[in-house]
């Protein structure tokens, strides 16, 4: 076609993922049947999928959840669904997310003025703005008259709880992909606007993905990051005998916790204006962000997980208001807490569950979620600064990630091992977000 001088679109990304190496994810053979499962519920295998499918076990949950919130049957027409997830997506400015729904919204027979602003969609909808801002950046100041304002008898227009716990499901299940999609530095698709060119790229310039790290030298930090994991390896080894060794008074694991909550960690720097597809869908763009509890400031009640919990209490109000979702979401969290392959790094039969335990938890915390039996010393001793340093930004303000975040943390660690913490990341801040929704949901039923 070129040749009878039609321009024909090409691709000006190398793979799926500016920060993971094409050939490590599309290894050959590697996944196929899970890949074949995505495809045909999908009708395509886009880049989410191709790095989530470093995971099959996590993929195949993840793929039941998408058909369940966007398919089957439920109170939300699914033009509505996919609205929603464009408002979620469109807080943390993640345009592949706004364009994987806006599509499916099109497809699903939706009003295609409503994508040129969300002045342009119906009030019911407009009227999840505040839910929505507060989910994607502070859930814990989500309050009974929150759910008031949306379902009671005088609310115009009404939600049922029913409705209202779909959307609040699709909202948060958004915004902490939009953690796994920015996290993972996942290029944009094909048919993506940046995603093509009508031009091939000239020999001297091939055009750099904005996630894209210099070329530095890397043999000191191999040496570095050898060391980094032996290191790691010690301290798991001597937590454990700790532990079992010292009991730690009730008075000294609160002091812990606060201190952990309150250490300051910075994070990268803010990026440019997101693309006008984007910015239309957005109002108060100015309201980001911020440290549960900034030091010196009076912080808000902590949520302690023996008072509201998903297994005592979440679970069961989200079966009774959407049947089976909860059972969805429960095998979602089962999966993503106890996902491990004994291995890290270049080592084989290592008990990661310490580690993966003080990641979940360390997110948890950052939302204002104390566990009462939990030492969060084992965060400061198990989790690194450039870890922490990732593991914020991208719970908190994930449109902050940048490469150089992604490399600076364990630098002697697989790749596939890096997109296990973001599935971590990604499943804490999800079950943090409904704990809060929910919460006020069942003080607002009683």
């Amino acid at each position: 076609m070129s040749e009878e001088g039609i321009e024909v679109p090409r691709a000006l990304a190398s793979g799926p993922s500016a920060f993971i190496p094409a050939k490590e994810i599309l290894i050959e053979g590697l996944n196929q049947d899970v890949l074949i499962e995505s495809f045909l519920s999908l009708g395509r295998v886009d880049h989410l999928t191709m790095v989530m499918a470093l995971h099959p076990s996590y993929l195949s949950c993840f793929l039941r959840i998408q058909q369940a919130l966007f398919e089957l049957d439920g109170p939300l027409p699914r033009d509505w669904r996919h609205y929603v997830s464009v408002m979620a997506a469109a807080r943390h400015h993640c345009s592949y997310m706004v364009q994987q729904h806006s599509k499916a919204f099109l497809e699903a027979g939706g009003e295609e003025s409503w994508l040129g602003g969300i002045k342009h969609a119906p009030v019911k909808l407009r009227s999840l703005h505040t839910l929505n801002k507060l989910l994607a950046h502070r859930p814990w100041l989500i309050t009974q008259q929150h759910i008031q304002e949306l379902v009671c008898a005088g609310a115009e227009p009404r939600w049922s709880l029913a409705e209202l716990i779909h959307a609040v499901i699709l909202m948060a299940h958004t915004h902490s992909l939009c953690s796994f999609v920015w996290g993972c530095g996942l290029n944009p698709e094909p048919d993506h606007i940046g995603g093509y060119a009508f031009h091939p790229p000239s020999p001297s310039h091939i055009p750099r993905s904005p996630y894209s790290p210099a070329h530095e030298d890397g043999r000191q930090e191999l040496v570095d990051g050898a060391v980094e994991v032996e290191v790691l390896m010690k301290r798991m080894v001597e937590l454990q005998q700790q532990q079992e060794e010292e009991e730690c008074t009730q008075e000294e694991m609160v002091t812990r916790f606060e201190r952990e909550r309150s250490e300051s960690i910075p994070t990268a720097v803010v990026r440019g204006a997101p693309p006008e597809l984007v910015l239309c869908l957005v109002e108060e763009p100015e309201f980001r962000y911020e440290d549960f509890a900034p030091r010196g400031e009076q912080s808000p009640p902590i949520m302690r997980a023996q008072d509201y919990s998903w297994e005592d209490h979440g679970f069961s109000l989200v079966q009774r208001l959407l049947p089976d979702m909860g059972q969805f979401l429960d095998e979602e969290f089962q999966v993503v807490s106890n996902l491990t392959y004994n291995r890290m790094a270049m080592h084989e039969d290592v008990d990661t569950y310490t580690l993966r335990k003080a990641l979940w938890n360390y997110i948890h915390c950052l939302y204002g979620i104390r566990y009462d039996d939990y030492d969060y010393g084992s965060v400061n001793v198990l989790l690194e600064r450039s870890l922490k340093v990732f593991v914020k930004t991208m719970a908190c303000h994930p449109e902050q990630t940048t490469a150089s975040t992604y490399h600076a943390f364990w630098r002697h660690f697989r790749h596939s091992e890096k997109v296990h913490a973001n599935l971590i990341v990604m499943g804490a801040r999800l079950q943090a977000a409904l704990l809060y929704t929910l919460r006020s949901i069942t003080a607002y039923i009683k």
